[in-house]
């Protein structure tokens, strides 16, 4: 009921901005045919023309709507930031718009059209969108427009199920009580007023409340009381779910799947499957192939100049954990003196390294020695954005330390990442680290790896922990 509840309320959405982008398009081509606010160029456009590409207008802005997570409802979203993410998603879908119209070589179409239409377009989803979510908001104050749910249970599954309906007022649904195995018992979780009774009185509380929803939240120690309480209330109109009670195991990227008739809970996977594989392979072969044809020069002169300044080889390569606890030889610019551990073994670089040569200080500074690690993403070894690999010597130590290190192999190692542009990068905390990788897994994207790109290009790459 929930996911299709959803469904309809992202459908209607776009059934309204349908007709919101299709007015815009038809008001631009009127102000740009009888207002002549900017004089015609080429003739006046051919209305058939125009009506043709709309179709294709309404596709593109229902993809891009949709990769911007526009028809998703979303709790304690403000205006301000609904504002934003149409504009920036109006922004994109005109500009794949124009570069479309570039294939349709036999058609003229005005630019002026398009300025109008991202303008027009833009103001009216805003205001569209607003007035919908205020007749949504008071249409469930009223008491007779909410579902009312009990949830059977009072720890904290019970607890955090009431949380998740009551940020989704889009939801309609409002929490009647709770049911707990005793009606005496005190619970650290539920206030004790809000306990409408116990498990045994199910069907009274039903009846008694006018429940259409019941919610079955029992922790693991209860779930014996599942059967009984299913067996009890098979007789009456209500709908029935079940909140298992496995959430506590998951690590990362827990979900719901259905096999087959069976239903899967992801307890730990990675979010690079299938398409998603394709496009971040994509992202990166792209990426990586445009930046070394453009950093060549920087990488050639480095080169001459680490052999004009030192012995040795002027690459290094090192053995770095990348996916799935693989080792793979990660290169990097010579920024130290030949045979550096030869008698400390491996350690982490400190501040003022005394093993690093004159060139390599400005290398590693500038993060410059990082730079051939372009050749290990088109490899396929790593990736542009992702958590950074290290060596194996210590991730037996970290993983020993920190039981959920070893999430951070799930993607491909990169050569930036959420948590370099976030500052922890270099002697800073392992954990704060792996809080920001995870929290990269978790919420992975194009857009994601795209924005990461752009900050370590902004922010540089000089950083007070490259060192």
């Amino acid at each position: 009921m929930l996911k299709k509840h959803r469904e309809f309320h992202s459908n209607l959405l776009f059934i309204q901005d349908a007709f919101v982008i299709s007015l815009s398009w038809m008001l631009s081509f009127y102000l740009r045919l009888y207002e002549k606010i900017l004089p015609l160029y080429r003739g006046e456009p051919q209305l058939r023309d125009y009506l043709i590409l709309l179709v294709f207008i309404i596709i593109i802005w229902r993809i891009i709507f949709k990769y911007f997570r526009l028809y998703t409802p979303k709790s304690a979203y403000s205006f301000l930031s609904e504002v934003f993410d149409i504009t920036k998603a109006s922004t994109v879908a005109i500009i794949f718009l124009t570069t479309l119209t570039y294939f349709f070589r036999h058609y003229q179409f005005s630019r002026g059209i398009f300025l109008y239409f991202w303008f027009i377009s833009i103001f009216l989803l805003c205001i569209t969108r607003t007035v919908a979510r205020v007749i949504i908001a008071n249409s469930r104050k009223k008491e007779g427009n909410h579902r009312h749910v009990l949830i059977v249970g009072a720890e904290e599954l019970a607890k955090e199920v009431a949380e998740r309906i009551s940020r989704h007022l889009d939801l309609g649904l409002q929490v009647v009580g709770f049911l707990s195995d005793s009606a005496n018992k005190s619970s650290n979780c539920i206030d004790k007023s809000r306990i409408a009774g116990t498990y045994s009185q199910i069907k009274e509380i039903i009846k008694e409340r006018n429940v259409e929803l019941v919610i079955i939240a029992l922790p693991l120690d209860e779930q014996a009381e599942v059967k009984r309480i299913l067996k009890s209330i098979e007789g009456e109109m209500v709908d029935i779910k079940l909140v298992p009670d496995f959430f506590q195991f998951i690590t990362l990227r827990g979900a719901t799947e259905e096999f087959d008739g069976i239903t899967f809970i992801n307890v730990q996977s990675s979010p690079l499957y299938g398409w998603n594989v394709v496009n971040k392979r994509i992202f990166d072969v792209v990426i990586a192939s445009i930046s070394l044809v453009l950093i060549s020069p920087l990488m050639l002169l480095i080169i001459i100049a680490i052999k004009a300044t030192s012995k040795g080889p002027v690459i290094y390569n090192q053995k770095r954990v990348g996916l799935d606890g693989k080792e793979f030889n990660m290169h990097k610019f010579r920024s130290m003196k030949v045979d550096s551990e030869a008698e400390t073994g491996p350690v982490w670089a400190i501040k003022d390294d005394p093993r690093r040569t004159r060139l390599g200080t400005i290398l590693r500074n500038t993060s410059a020695d990082e730079l051939p690690q372009i050749i290990n993403v088109l490899r396929g070894e790593m990736s542009l954005v992702g958590p950074r690999p290290e060596r194996t010597v210590f991730i037996e130590e970290f993983k020993e330390k920190l039981p959920r290190y070893m999430l951070r192999h799930k993607v491909k190692a990169g050569m930036t990442g959420w948590a370099q542009v976030n500052g922890w990068r270099g002697d800073t905390s392992i954990e704060k680290r792996i809080e920001f990788d995870l929290y990269y897994i978790e919420n992975w994207s194009i857009g994601f790896d795209f924005k990461i790109v752009c900050l370590t290009i902004i922010k540089g790459f000089i950083n007070k922990n490259a060192y």
